[in-house]
């Protein structure tokens, strides 16, 4: 999220809805779908901020007769909010092919990578400093953001801010919430994302290297239909290049 590049994403093998086998439930909504997304990303591939990986990224997703048309291993390396973004489209993707969600073309094409700025557009909206994909939830009403680490459920999207800073000066890394776990008396939190120095991968932190957390439940993806409503142009999401924000402002932005 504060490297500003492009997104990308997955033609995945045709998986059956469900949770992961080996863990925990994931949470309601489409949860299960997600992490679905998710074990069909490809692993590994490098990280990377570079312009190459931004064109990489931008190649990787693009529409065809039959709606998205994805190729994750083309979007390597990668990055964090990329990475999460491909779960999304792939998510759409996904539930389109399976008769659960249809969308207009205008729709579909706004989901494609072109070099969006910060706050404008779908993208440009989830790659925003500050709380992009929280900010794309409430303002389509796709479903709910939260803090409550209590509420968290595998599946949910989730942005880290490793320190208190959120906007211009923030250190931050957008993810997919994995569980928590002890170890040893110490408290760590999972996560899925494009992580240093791997790339695709799964990846667990001490839980008190995580400043503040804002969760995103994906529970209705049908409002996606609903973007050429909204303004071409987050002025909030724009301004966090260069302004700073709040926890407080933070929530209220996002409908918390």
């Amino acid at each position: 999220m504060i490297w500003k590049l492009a997104t990308a994403f997955l033609c995945a093998t045709h998986l059956a809805l469900g949770v992961l086998p080996d863990a925990a439930p994931a949470g309601p909504g489409w949860n299960s779908v997600v992490l679905q997304v998710i074990q069909s990303m490809p692993e590994d591939g490098g990280y990377s901020v570079s312009s190459a990986a931004s064109r990489l990224l931008g190649e990787a997703i693009r529409l065809s007769p039959g709606g998205l048309a994805i190729d994750a291993a083309h979007a390597e390396p990668s990055y964090c909010s990329g990475a999460t973004f491909l779960v999304f489209a792939g998510v759409c993707q996904r539930l389109a092919r399976e008769g659960h969600l249809a969308l207009p073309n205008e729709v579909l094409t706004a989901l494609l990578v072109t070099g969006q700025r910060d706050g404008e557009g779908i993208w440009g909206r989830w790659n925003a400093n500050g709380p992009g994909t929280a900010r794309l939830f409430h303002e389509l009403e796709l479903g709910k953001n939260f803090t409550d680490w209590d509420e968290a459920r595998r599946g949910d999207f989730m942005k880290i801010f490793w320190t208190n800073e959120i906007g211009a000066r923030e250190r931050g890394h957008s993810v997919v919430f994995m569980g928590t776990e002890s170890e040893a008396g110490v408290d760590y939190v999972r996560f899925w994302s494009s992580n240093k120095p791997r790339g695709y991968s799964e990846k667990r932190v001490p839980r008190r290297s995580v400043a503040f957390a804002i969760f995103s439940r994906l529970e209705t993806p049908a409002n996606l239909s609903r973007f050429p409503r909204i303004a071409p142009r987050d002025a909030f999401l724009a301004s966090m290049l260069t302004a700073r924000s709040t926890p407080a402002e933070v929530r209220e932005k996002c409908g918390m």
